[in-house]
């Protein structure tokens, strides 16, 4: 839309095989905001507003409805767009599972299950050498991909953004472990955690996974392990379930637009997908509450979130002894 005489004409043969393939053939990108479009004029970055020339270059291309596809940065310039003429529908994708809007975004199961697949690799090692193993994972402002993965992977301590922790009851945590004769620990951590005001001094430029396994080795005295799965999360061949969520989702855009539904987002709401207008589906992140069912689920089964709450005591004294995480 910025550059139309870079447009190509999608057909059947253009889309044959990407089924299993992960990322965007398109190569999009919500970095190419047309409304702070960054050029260089004279040597100097100059920021401007390209909006109306993207409305006119899909005039010139013929185009009477776009689809967009992405994330809360991606839907919001879609929103911006819509108000100004272009008729426009909205598809959720995003591995963070962090749109208000819908119960699942694509791409999120497939990052919980190659991020499971990192921690149950790693239990191999944590156990064998006697470490606590720290695993960052995706999640800049919602912790859904550590909660999950976590709670799938046999994850005994988990840290969330939408959780103050500290680093003192992570390792009374870890002692505690220690005295059940259980001498490992696997902490998956989000990227995005608050960390504490004695770690933030520490915090320029390094992974906070780094920084929390740093800060449990020096607190602890327990030999620590690190690994930051990064953009590996992004890749890799679709889950099934993302690949038929995306199906559908793909599917009721296109019926919104034979029905004139434009300035709307495809949602999955239960078992249905929906449509809500993209203006009340911006702007609110879903973001994990601390007392709904899901954290206290892996609290009773003797997940660990770095807070003072440190749980039944009891419940962690059976998942040592009974199968699942605490056996292990």
């Amino acid at each position: 839309m910025i550059w139309p005489e870079r447009a190509v004409e999608l057909t059947l043969k253009s889309v044959s095989g990407i089924l299993p393939r992960g990322g965007t053939i398109l190569g999009t990108t919500n970095r190419g905001n047309p409304f702070q479009y960054k050029t260089v004029e004279n040597g100097q970055e100059v920021v401007r507003d390209i909006s109306y020339e993207i409305i006119a270059n899909a005039k010139k291309l013929g185009i009477d409805a776009i689809i967009t596809v992405g994330g809360d940065g991606s839907q919001k310039i879609a929103l911006e767009l819509f108000h100004k003429g272009l008729q426009i529908v909205a598809v959720p994708k995003t591995i963070d599972n962090d749109l208000c809007a819908t119960d699942v975004t694509f791409g999120f199961d497939t990052a919980v299950t190659t991020a499971t697949d990192a921690v149950d690799k790693i239990h191999t090692t944590a156990e064998s050498h006697h470490r606590v193993m720290v695993v960052e994972v995706m999640g800049r402002d919602a912790g859904w991909i550590a909660l999950h993965s976590g709670i799938a992977g046999g994850a005994h301590v988990i840290l969330i953004p939408e959780i103050p922790f500290t680093v003192r009851d992570i390792c009374d945590y870890v002692k505690r472990r220690d005295g059940y004769g259980k001498r490992f620990t696997i902490v998956v951590v989000a990227e995005g955690i608050k960390l504490p005001p004695e770690m933030k001094p520490m915090s320029r430029g390094v992974p906070v996974g780094n920084l929390v396994g740093d800060a449990i080795a020096q607190l602890s005295g327990k030999e620590v392990r690190v690994s930051v799965l990064g953009h590996i999360q992004r890749g890799g061949s679709p889950a099934p379930y993302d690949r038929v969520l995306a199906t559908r989702f793909g599917v009721a855009a296109v019926d919104l637009i034979a029905a004139g539904g434009f300035g709307k987002t495809v949602c999955l709401k239960g078992e249905h997908i929906q449509a809500v207008d993209i203006a009340d589906a911006v702007g609110q992140m879903k973001a994990i509450d601390p007392s709904g069912e899901l954290i206290a689920a892996a609290r009773a089964i003797g997940i660990f979130f770095g807070d003072s709450h440190h749980g039944d005591t009891e419940a962690l004294r059976r998942t040592v002894a009974a199968s699942g995480h605490g056996s292990e």
